[in-house]
């Protein structure tokens, strides 16, 4: 383990003391893997995170994983009980862990702007490059992972606000117009959208293919802090609820978060398949886990269980093993996580409301857990 993860420790536990483990189903999580070890194998591993567990230490699992069929939830707990070690992460500051949710919007869109349709979505820009310690200028927090190239200069990108403002505008960027700015932004914070045309057909997918590199700056945060809103009613329904009754604030508050998002187009070769995100697989409903990636590792297996997150699962405590796929700049520490919920509206009200205490269990492969002890 690196000296970057020196806030935590992993403590050893068994399957046998770990709450809800015997009432969980991962069987759904086998055909998911097989898309991670493709990933890892035929295009390029993921990039190790600081506690130092690679995707080489994955591989034995997920090749063992390639042709095995769980003939029934026992047997699919089975195959990580053999394979594979739990390890309880645990802060050294005492705070249990902390999980929200997250879904892929469905957008009504127009490929063409008007009247109705005026909030774009943009593609990457030319002149935005990642930066790195080797070209980032002086001065330029370490936290931006991109900037601008412009005559030879490398500067912050222009923020939420000049891009609202139109500092993008007639440079052919846009991938389609919504009808809202509130959407928009909501769609920045999900990190991809299913796009519905004006036929009512959903024939496109974006999803994340950069940011103009500011960091990300929660306005749900903000209206606490001014007594908006209560912190115990916080939701992003409740966000919505608020911009909806105060129009002329939108746009304050919305630039509060300085943090854009740049899309790319996806296939939507099956639009009920999840969206592909960072781990360029597609995410499994109930299933995917985004997680601090500085940190943790793609494809490894997290056991999450948050007592008091009860209308994911029909009014029970959620107890699910979850895979690493995604990660998000919200997303910063050792025992905090993104649940995806699914795609769609109802998907959408049950993630607006995921803010709870998780405890998290990594479940290790059995040679990378003897590094551990």
């Amino acid at each position: 383990m690196s000296d970057h993860a020196s806030d935590f420790v992993l403590q050893a536990i068994s399957f046998d003391t770990l709450e809800g483990w015997k009432d969980d189903d991962p069987s759904g999580l086998f055909e998911v893997m097989r898309s991670c070890r493709r990933q890892i194998t035929d295009v390029k591993p993921y990039r190790t995170g600081s506690l130092g567990l690679s995707s080489e230490d994955l591989l034995p699992l997920l090749a063992a994983a390639e042709d095995f069929t769980p003939s029934s939830p026992a047997s699919a707990r089975a195959f990580f009980e053999t394979h594979c070690r739990p390890f309880l992460i645990r802060r050294k500051d005492g705070n249990s862990g902390f999980v929200t949710a997250f879904y892929e919007p469905d957008i009504d869109v127009s490929e063409r702007p008007d009247e109705i349709f005026r909030f774009p979505f943009y593609r990457r820009p030319d002149d935005l490059i990642d930066l790195d310690d080797a070209n980032r200028p002086e001065g330029l927090d370490k936290a931006y992972a991109f900037g601008r190239l412009h005559a030879g200069r490398v500067t912050a990108y222009p923020d939420r606000r000049a891009i609202d403002q139109g500092f993008l505008e007639g440079r052919g960027l846009e991938i389609a117009w919504a009808k809202s700015k509130v959407d928009v932004f909501f769609v920045h914070v999900q990190g991809a959208a299913r796009l519905r045309y004006e036929d009512g057909r959903i024939i496109g997918r974006i999803t994340y293919a950069a940011k103009a590199g500011h960091v990300f700056s929660a306005i749900g945060k903000l209206l606490i802090e001014r007594g908006e809103i209560d912190r115990a009613e916080i939701s992003m329904q409740a966000i919505r609820a608020w911009l909806a009754r105060n129009p002329e604030r939108v746009d304050e508050v919305l630039w509060h978060n300085r943090s854009y998002i740049f899309f790319r187009d996806a296939p939507v070769a099956d639009p009920q398949a999840g969206p592909i995100a960072a781990a360029k697989v597609p995410l499994l409903a109930g299933r995917a886990l985004a997680v601090d990636r500085m940190i943790h590792t793609f494809g490894f297996a997290f056991f999450i269980r948050a007592e008091s997150l009860t209308h994911l699962d029909q009014g029970r405590p959620f107890r699910r093993l979850m895979l690493a796929l995604d990660t998000g700049s919200a997303i910063v520490g050792p025992a905090r996580g993104d649940i995806f919920t699914g795609s769609g509206d109802i998907a959408g009200e049950s993630a607006g409301t995921v803010r709870n205490d998780a405890d998290f269990v990594i479940l290790i492969p059995n040679a990378a857990a003897g590094r551990i002890d």
